[in-house]
């Protein structure tokens, strides 16, 4: 019995050599344990499902505005604001928001294969979703150079290497352009809300009464220097950039950089409304004039002249 017993002995012995790999070998997973077959390491578990994010359209192009105007970017639009302005150009990513869910890692893979070193994270309001702060540092740590495109209502604990931030001013609602066309109507224009400011047929607002919800919620939350001063203290460098539509606007942005504090004239950058070339050539005659008195960058639409007002661009 006892030879039975350590015959037994020294087989598990045996075996128990066999199964522990020898210390610094390839399948030694920590000095003094055993490894686990590979099926089972955690490494080698079912993939983890990447994030995703509702994006518009991604696409390659030239920067048209602002400090990095004519770079060739990489732009990625998110879908969903939290604003309706009735300028709006991207209504497909505000007003009427389309999109499909995209992971992280494809977008990641689809900046890297375009080629391009800057990529601009746009909208809509890009800051919005929890998960761009996932998606900017993992650009970031490809050594892509990253733009962030917001109006400046809403903060993240990330960090851009450019915040362009584009504040939205008094008359910017979805409101605005319907009273002055009805003003025009009756005579009774003012010179706050003038005459000839188009009507918001583009982009459609669903109704009036769902438009007034719409004016009470953008009015409340348009104008927020406190997140503009935490995105500017967040970023490696920022704009600001302020959508001008008739003089008494570039007016009301002089006071918002006033407001927002210590902002250097060199970082910010006046923009005509507009989305044809007749309209920016009408607006740069008399803006143009105003920026160089204060000090400010007159910032055209390069993309509008390059391409037309159209989607991808």
């Amino acid at each position: 019995m006892r030879t039975m017993l350590e015959q037994g002995s020294r087989a598990t012995a045996a075996v128990d050599r066999q199964a522990m790999p020898e210390a610094g070998s390839a399948t030694d997973a920590t000095a003094g344990q055993v490894s686990l077959p590979q099926i089972m390491r955690p490494d080698a578990e079912s993939p983890k499902v990447s994030p995703t994010l509702r994006i518009a359209e991604t696409f390659v192009s030239r920067q048209g505005e602002g400090r990095l105007t004519g770079t060739n970017s990489f732009f990625i639009r998110t879908s969903g604001c939290n604003l309706r302005c009735w300028f709006c150009d991207t209504p497909y990513a505000s007003w009427n928001p389309e999109g499909h869910k995209r992971t992280i890692d494809q977008l990641i893979r689809d900046a890297i294969d375009s080629g391009c070193r800057h990529v601009v994270l746009t909208g809509g309001e890009p800051l919005l979703p929890a998960l761009v702060v996932e998606l900017v540092n993992r650009l970031r740590q490809q050594t892509l150079h990253v733009t962030i495109e917001t109006a400046g209502t809403v903060t993240r604990e990330l960090t851009a290497d450019l915040m362009s931030i584009s504040p939205k001013l008094a008359g910017s609602g979805p409101l605005s352009a319907t009273d002055a066309v009805q003003q025009s109507e009756t005579s009774e224009a003012t010179s706050r809300v003038p005459a000839n400011r188009p009507s918001p047929a583009v982009p459609p607002t669903p109704g009036r009464s769902q438009s007034s919800a719409w004016q009470r919620r953008h009015e409340a939350a348009r104008w927020r220097p406190d997140v503009i001063h935490q995105l500017i203290a967040q970023a490696v460098d920022y704009q600001l950039k302020f959508v001008v539509d008739q003089p008494d606007d570039f007016d009301s942005a002089v006071e918002a950089v006033r407001e927002i504090g210590n902002v250097v004239e060199d970082s910010v950058w006046i923009m005509p409304q507009g989305t044809d070339e007749t309209t920016l050539d009408e607006r740069a005659s008399w803006l143009r004039p105003l920026c160089d008195r204060h000090g400010f960058h007159f910032c055209d639409r390069l993309q509008i002249r390059w391409y037309g007002n159209r989607r991808g661009t």
